[in-house]
């Protein structure tokens, strides 16, 4: 018998939200393109106290439409399994992670401008993986092989291998995804369970057992139920009732 449901399900809100967030973030662009503006001045810029704003504003600025549409599809891919397997902490994760991988990139950073959404995609990546593995549940673990599979390369970028790639921000979303992977390790789904993997099972009190003998040969019991019982007794006597027909031939 099944102890715990299983509890992904899939509403409207697994795509809304990433969705909306990837629209947001093209609107941004497309009004910089639209006014001839630039915003980079609004992301992070390191170990200033005017810089500390682009912890909350970097994620949606980018300098491109290379850089933009380089980051729409793994921040919708990896938002979308956040909000479907993690779904209570979800908002959680995302709103946490653009501030403390901000903030972290804001004190280990190179003095230059540091935008656009990828420190966010490296939290949702870290978190994704480790927290599949740290789970212990089947399809958590897919989850994370699908995604170092997919995303894999990813790693390589979290060190300084390309001085016009923000690696510190690469890296404060790795490392900020793997803490809150051990932080929330009690808000996730668990694995499916049977009454015989419970700690407390006896098995002296398992009813489907009492079927069996010490040989593993099916006992048929009688029922303990006295309802049960009485019933059963009632219809043995109405299946051993004779019906016998008697034709009257006086009245033909």
């Amino acid at each position: 018998m099944k102890k715990q449901e299983q509890p992904f399900t899939f509403t409207l809100d697994t795509l809304l939200y990433p969705l909306l967030f990837v629209l947001l973030i093209w609107l941004v662009f497309a009004i910089e393109i639209r006014f001839g503006l630039r915003f980079n001045k609004y992301g992070v810029y390191p170990q200033t106290l005017k810089g500390l704003r682009g912890v909350l504003f970097s994620p949606f600025i980018h300098s491109g439409i290379k850089h933009l549409y380089s980051n729409t599809i793994p921040l919708f891919v990896l938002s979308s399994a956040l909000f479907y397997f993690y779904k209570p902490i979800a908002f959680k994760v995302v709103i946490y992670g653009v501030l403390i991988s901000g903030f972290i990139t804001w004190l280990i950073g190179r003095p230059s401008y540091h935008i656009g959404a990828s420190g966010l995609i490296y939290v949702l990546f870290s978190f994704n993986f480790f927290k599949g593995i740290f789970a212990r549940h089947y399809k958590l673990i897919a989850l994370s092989l699908v995604v170092v599979f997919i995303y894999g390369s990813m790693f390589m970028y979290a060190f300084p291998i390309d001085e016009q790639i923000s690696w510190e921000g690469h890296t404060a979303g790795l490392v900020t995804g793997f803490i809150f992977a051990l932080f929330f390790r009690k808000e996730i789904a668990k694995p499916k369970r049977y009454n015989w993997e419970d700690p407390n099972y006896n098995e002296e009190e398992d009813l489907f057992l009492k079927h069996f003998d010490e040989s593993g040969n099916f006992i048929d019991l009688p029922p303990e139920n006295e309802w049960f019982s009485e019933t059963s007794e009632i219809s043995r006597e109405i299946s051993e009732i004779n019906y016998i027909f008697k034709e009257n031939k006086e009245e033909l």
